[in-house]
């Protein structure tokens, strides 16, 4: 029943954006297993339309902050304003109190504004004065970013990149998808409505669904042994891989790919997971999590490469034995 339900909300986003399945798909799984997501690509690939259309379709409140490099912390979460009738000081709450935000060029601000978030992001509360206040539910943070090679950017913290569920790179359209595109922003008269198709309690009740899909432990070790070839690759047989690897990945890694892997079984129509689920999901959940060293950039490697090795050499039902 809720798979028709998903099914009519991917439909209903296609209205407006065309393409970018793999971008929708990965926001759901976001939004059904409490995940943020971390959205990279060059300007104009849709990534707030999407999103925009997506919160339209869920009937959540919505906020769009856009970053820049004069962005305050108080402008993200609020502050106290001094009240001069009651002669006391008032919370004013900034955009972060809504359901879906979307933190437009997250990387475009500052390290203190980008750790604003951290709170909110991992405890669901935020902090203003001496009072905290706690978030509504659902709660997601849709963050955006330029690729960090691009002039006026600033890399996010990696305890910030490690709270996000997945990071997702946005490809360029299909010749017939950009065609589309085209054909459809040029009609100035083109502006499609969009239904809700899920409620809040739809969500939860997702959720709940989820939650009980199965995971055989044979593949709850294949999820343990991809995570530890990040961090000791040699015992891996990955001595070519190993000089490129400065940290692996955190413990957050293994509990993201868990949940990301029965949400992909769920909306696949089942409640068992299989290995293809793993091995789908775990490019987005697993490459901004791995940290590489000067070599690995003066060798072009990039943690996307890392990831399909593993892919291709940590075998399913073998297990390497570590202290």
């Amino acid at each position: 029943m809720h798979q028709e339900k998903i099914a009519e909300v991917i439909q209903e986003v296609k209205k407006v954006v065309v393409g970018q399945e793999k971008m929708i798909n990965r926001l759901l799984i976001g939004l059904f297993t409490n995940g943020h997501i971390l959205l990279e690509g060059v300007p104009g690939l849709a990534k707030t339309l999407t999103v925009n259309t997506l919160a339209k379709v869920l009937h959540l409140d919505f906020n769009r902050i856009q970053f820049t490099p004069d962005l305050l912390p108080s402008d993200l979460i609020g502050t106290m304003i001094y009240n001069q009738q009651t002669s006391h000081f008032e919370v004013k709450k900034g955009p972060i109190f809504s359901n879906v935000i979307l933190a437009d060029e997250v990387n475009r601000s500052p390290a203190k504004v980008q750790s604003a978030l951290l709170e909110a992001m991992q405890e669901k509360q935020v902090t203003i004065g001496e009072t905290t206040f706690s978030l509504d539910r659902p709660f997601l943070v849709l963050a955006t970013q330029n690729p960090v090679d691009q002039e006026g950017t600033y890399p996010l913290p990696e305890a910030q990149v490690d709270r996000f569920m997945m990071k997702v790179h946005i490809e360029y359209p299909s010749k017939s998808e950009e065609m589309e595109v085209m054909r459809r922003m040029s009609n100035m008269q083109y502006a499609p409505e969009v239904s809700p198709m899920l409620s809040k309690q739809d969500i939860f009740d997702i959720r709940d669904q989820i939650n009980a899909v199965k995971m055989a432990e044979p593949l709850e070790h294949y999820i343990i042994e991809l995570v530890f070839a990040t961090r000791f690759p040699a015992k891996y047989g990955l001595k070519e891989e190993a000089k490129y690897i400065l940290f692996g990945v955190s413990p957050r890694a293994s509990i993201n790919l868990n949940l990301a892997a029965k949400a992909v079984a769920f909306m696949d129509g089942r409640d068992y997971v299989l290995p293809e689920d793993i091995k789908e999901i775990a490019e987005d959940v697993l490459n901004h999590r791995i940290l590489l060293n000067y070599e690995a950039e003066a060798d072009q490697i990039s943690t996307r490469d890392l990831v399909k090795t593993l892919l291709e050499k940590v075998p399913i039902n073998k297990s390497v034995t570590l202290k």
